[in-house]
């Protein structure tokens, strides 16, 4: 018997991580195509703080409540709904309505736990590899044997495109700051880490790589980068924006652009079509989760809170003194 209410995590009011509140809300009703899950566990990742900051609303019909990725077991099914089943221990992207003890997704945005991941492990991955698969093979279209370079290779979602790009054969460059979060990126697998404190990752891969460039670049820095990751590009390189953490304008020479045949592409995961995560599912049940399996990938996990400490989780990630990724534990 499903309880008739729960507890979950509000944006009060638009703010800092303070403005997280524990209240209690009636039990969301999956509908069709959707599953209700029991949440275990759900992870804490950068469009969560925006949008607590009031910068990143919520897309139409999806919860306001924060929380893109979640762990638990499917507690109801919604109408047409075959998979996964009653009972299923799922890993989940959601469009909202994660920090809680319930949460519905569409059905086809559920996967699997990897073989001997817990709930917290399991809750770590969806937005995340979403993110990175759809940003660096659908989009940036990263081949083995090519040269990539993922910005804030210490973070979530660097840590993944580390890991995920090593898997696929590429060489791998990432920058981070300061050479403990550098080392990490190495641990992970990167050939190169740059320390962009000290260096200049320009120069750096300009060097490294006899002058070629990388093929393709993951950015979530924008504003100045954006120019210098143009100079970092091999011919026919592609570069892939999807956050701009220095700001979103830049004036940009594009005489490269045409000379190097770049392909400057973004985007933003949770306005997506039900339909087009749906495949970014299938495309990693097929070839990501079978490297989880193998542990030839894994999460790295920096810390866990309780949910009713989510303002405190919040608060780390702002700090930017994590490594890896920050989960809630319901």
């Amino acid at each position: 018997m499903l309880p008739e209410t729960m507890t979950c995590i509000e944006i009060s009011t638009p703010g800092g991580p303070e403005v997280l509140k524990s209240v209690t809300r009636p039990l969301p009703v999956p509908k069709a195509g959707e599953v209700l899950i029991k949440v275990a566990a759900a992870g804490i990742n950068r469009p969560d703080v925006l949008q607590r900051a009031g910068a990143y609303p919520a897309p139409p019909g999806a919860s306001d409540l924060p929380g893109l990725e979640v762990a638990g077991v499917v507690a109801a099914l919604g109408d047409g709904v075959a998979s996964p089943a009653l009972g299923s221990q799922v890993c989940a992207l959601a469009p909202g309505g994660g920090y809680a003890e319930y949460c519905t997704v569409d059905a086809r945005h559920c996967l699997a736990l990897p073989k001997g991941y817990d709930m917290v492990r399991a809750a770590a991955l969806p937005e995340t590899f979403f993110t990175v698969w759809h940003n660096v093979v659908e989009r940036g279209a990263l081949k083995a044997g090519e040269k990539f370079l993922v910005h804030g290779g210490a973070g979530g979602i660097g840590t993944t495109a580390i890991q995920l790009a090593k898997a696929l054969g590429a060489e791998v460059f990432a920058t981070a700051n300061g050479e403990a979060k550098c080392q990490a990126c190495r641990d992970l697998g990167a050939d190169v880490a740059i320390d962009y404190s000290t260096a200049d990752f320009v120069e750096v891969i300009k060097e490294r790589t006899k002058g070629k460039g990388v093929d393709v670049i993951l950015d979530m820095v924008g504003g100045d980068y954006l120019a210098r990751n143009i100079k970092s590009l091999a011919a026919d390189g592609r570069m892939v924006s999807i956050a701009f953490l220095r700001g979103s304008s830049a004036e940009l020479n594009l005489m490269p652009v045409m000379l190097k045949r770049l392909t400057l592409t973004g985007s933003t995961l949770r306005p997506q079509s039900n339909e087009a995560k749906a495949r970014m599912a299938k495309g990693l049940a097929e070839t990501v989760w079978p490297l989880l399996d193998q542990g030839t990938i894994a999460p790295l996990i920096h810390a866990v809170f309780p949910l009713a400490e989510a303002a405190r989780a919040h608060a780390l990630m702002e700090s930017n003194a994590h490594v890896g990724k920050i989960v809630l534990q319901v």
